[in-house]
């Protein structure tokens, strides 16, 4: 048994990831299998014939379904949930979507408490099960999240992170990427670079770049081209974060606009 997976074990946890590698969902997706008697599954995944296999009998292992959850409805999250209800049965909960119960924030569903995590998604939550927290896509295994430019995204994001460093998780298992084991550490560290990329943009705003490639690239100057058009999606939440504070001078391009 790796490392990994003693650890996982220890919190009554198991991670099955997809075989869908990309840009945004780096290694794959994760979905996590939580507790036993009944287990919970946290994000479906993709409809992949042999990622659901591997659900269905982690969960049969584990003495069957409780619930199936979703942190957010974003296909590479949910595709599979139709499928893996039809295997397992089960009620399914969230934000929104077809959904069973809906969840909002400190709901509980068995063993998990919903806390909001708006940013990437509005209808966003992680699971918190005692001293672990599953984040979906709020908080990444490795690099960073973008985020939705709808409004209140940005503020509500960090909000979020702020309220989950807040309960100090001893792990977060996220989405996609391998499990962080300093949690805090990790939550600091994406508050960091949210602010970071705040000052770059408010510096370049100073200097008087307008335009969205401009903006780009200055403060996202790091970020390759394949990833581009997600940094504008974030940038365009900067920019609404900033207009929200009256920061933001006349005459700049929204991206999309």
């Amino acid at each position: 048994m790796s490392d990994e997976a003693a650890r996982l074990a220890e919190a009554d946890v198991v991670r099955v990831r997809a075989e869908n590698p990309g840009p945004l969902t780096l290694s794959g997706t994760n979905t996590w299998v939580y507790g036993r008697d009944p287990a919970y599954v946290i994000d479906p995944g993709p409809r992949l014939a042999a990622h659901l296999d591997a659900v269905e009998a982690a969960v049969r292992g584990r003495g069957g379904l409780g619930a199936i959850l979703v942190t957010h409805d974003h296909g590479d999250h949910v595709e599979a949930l139709s499928a893996l209800r039809e295997r397992l049965g089960g009620p399914v909960a969230g934000a929104r979507g077809a959904v069973d119960v809906v969840l909002g924030d400190g709901d509980e569903l068995g063993p998990l408490r919903a806390l909001a995590t708006p940013g990437h998604a509005p209808d966003h939550l992680a699971f918190v099960a005692g001293p672990i927290a599953f984040t979906g896509d709020a908080v990444l295994g490795e690099g960073s999240v973008f985020i939705a430019p709808d409004e209140g995204a940005l503020a509500g994001y960090l909000d979020g992170l702020a309220r989950l460093r807040a309960l100090e998780p001893r792990a977060l298992l996220p989405g996609h990427g391998p499990p962080v084991w300093d949690a805090a550490a990790k939550l600091d560290e994406y508050v960091a670079h949210r602010l970071e990329r705040e000052r770059r943009l408010v510096e370049a705003l100073e200097a008087g770049r307008r335009s969205v490639p401009e903006l780009l690239d200055y403060a996202w100057s790091d970020v390759p081209d394949g990833l581009r058009p997600a940094a504008a999606a974030t940038l365009a939440a900067h920019l609404d974060k900033l207009a929200g504070e009256d920061r933001l001078p006349d005459g700049v391009q929204r991206p999309g606009r």
